[in-house]
């Protein structure tokens, strides 16, 4: 599933060709993915001019002129492609139409916008726009980790009592959006917290150190232009390369690299996801 990085990612490979644009065309090839699409999806994004787009959490929002906004979640294999771009930030002629090109946006400066999706698990809605943070999928979402209500007090106060594990409450969305296994395994590393230890029970001064690394692991990510483990491209097609970086996910067995440390990289599952650590560094 991609995390935020990705998702951040993709929309900035998105502005470009969107933003100020008008979506002269919207061709919807089915009549859902994860979930159905909103009535007349295709006749309320046709002829709307894209004013913006942004993020919330693991979704892309587009703001339209016609007062809605159309929220896209990539899923564990959709893509947002690019093509035919006239301003000459993408280099990728229109591709021929290939089977789970499910939604095109025809956007009226000649560039192209397909969202492929060969497993169906990504979704699109359109809302209100002045009304889209109490959209279902967004309303129970925390603070965004790289925003100024991700600080030091929020995250003590959210730990406090908690009897699961710091990975578990690392990725529940009420308390910060968007990070997902890859890079709450990095950032839990450079902490050298464990991620089986409970969260209520960790130090003050050790939750708070948390908020800088974790930003600054997902700003790496993002300068690197995300992870690409199996399906996430970025919007121009190339792959990201952060994976590259690992400090310990998927490195079971190898030596961690901290400096005269060596122990071989340990793999336990959490929730059934695997969680990536050294045993000698993170305690």
């Amino acid at each position: 599933m991609p995390e935020l990085p990705e998702v951040e990612t993709v929309r900035r490979g998105l502005s470009p060709a969107m933003t100020g644009a008008v979506i002269a065309r919207a061709d919807v090839n089915r009549p859902d993915l994860r979930w159905p699409f909103p009535p007349q999806m295709a006749e309320r994004l046709s002829g709307q001019q894209v004013l913006g787009l942004r993020r919330r959490s693991k979704y892309i929002l587009a703001d339209l002129s016609s007062g809605e906004t159309l929220l896209i979640h990539l899923g564990m294999s959709g893509r947002m492609l690019v093509s035919g771009d006239p301003l000459g930030q993408f280099v990728r002629d229109h591709p021929a139409a290939e089977k789970h090109d499910h939604v095109v946006l025809h956007m009226d400066n000649g560039a192209r916008i397909t969202f492929n999706d060969p497993r169906r698990f990504g979704a699109m809605d359109l809302m209100a726009t002045d009304g889209a943070d109490q959209h279902k999928l967004l309303a129970v979402l925390g603070p965004e980790p790289l925003g100024n209500d991700f600080h030091e007090g929020h995250l003590i106060q959210a730990f406090a009592g908690r009897n699961t594990p710091v990975k578990s409450a690392l990725l529940d969305q009420r308390i910060v959006a968007g990070l997902g296994n890859i890079y709450v395994c990095e950032a839990l590393y450079r902490a050298r917290i464990s991620p089986l230890r409970k969260a209520g029970r960790i130090a003050k001064p050790r939750v708070a150190a948390l908020v800088p690394i974790i930003r600054e692991v997902l700003s790496e990510a993002i300068e690197a232009g995300g992870s690409s483990l199996r399906d996430f491209r970025q919007a121009d097609g190339e792959l990201g390369y952060f994976q590259h970086s690992f400090d310990v996910y998927g490195r079971e067995g190898d030596p961690c690299r901290t400096p005269d440390c060596g122990t071989p990289i340990a793999r336990v599952v959490q929730s059934g996801r695997s969680s990536f650590y050294c045993r000698s560094c993170q305690t």
